[in-house]
């Protein structure tokens, strides 16, 4: 996984109480379409992408890349969770030359309110601090998406700062394996 460092890619099913964290499937590739054409999945991320420019996008069997787990509950696909390295020219970093692992995250509007975007960072926070220990993880997210500020929250994410970027104030904080909790 050179996009986060020495680690083997893909790293065995993450399993949670209701949850399974795992590579992407050819069973997935309709529930990757519905998530990223969804009006309400768009709204926090630019709005949603073309249905028909989408479809023809999306290979028969979704792109399987280091940091990308998708979420299973039940066999089904619910949601995604991306670990990537935060481009050093946007604003927001932790480090002066920038490249902090980036948490991102969205899920199917019919799983929203359930806890298991929580459940599913958590476990995914949890796998990354045991891989890289004492690597900051940095999330990104705008002030206006009441849910996403409460999860920042949730998973004990520290505001850093808030700036200006695509068109919206955005809300940038940090978590790490090491900052022992209050």
């Amino acid at each position: 996984m050179t996009e986060l460092g020495p680690v083997a890619w893909p790293p065995a099913p993450i399993r949670t109480e209701r949850l399974v964290l795992r590579e992407p499937e050819a069973r997935d590739r309709a529930a990757l379409i519905e998530l990223f054409t969804s009006p309400e999945v768009g709204t926090y991320i630019g709005g949603p992408r073309p249905r028909d420019e989408f479809e023809r996008a999306v290979p028969e069997v979704p792109t399987r890349r280091p940091g990308l787990f998708v979420v299973d509950l039940d066999g089904a696909m619910i949601g995604i969770i991306t670990l990537d390295r935060r481009d050093a020219e946007r604003p927001g970093h932790v480090r002066p030359d920038g490249g902090e692992a980036e948490l991102g995250y969205m899920f199917l509007p019919e799983a929203w309110g359930c806890g298991y975007a929580a459940e599913a960072c958590a476990a995914a926070l949890d796998w990354f601090a045991a891989t890289l220990p004492s690597e900051p993880v940095v999330l990104c997210t705008q002030t206006a998406n009441d849910r996403s500020m409460r999860l920042a929250a949730k998973l004990r994410f520290t505001e850093v700062e808030r700036f200006e970027e695509y068109g919206a104030e955005q809300w940038f904080g940090v978590w790490s394996s090491v900052t022992p909790s209050d």
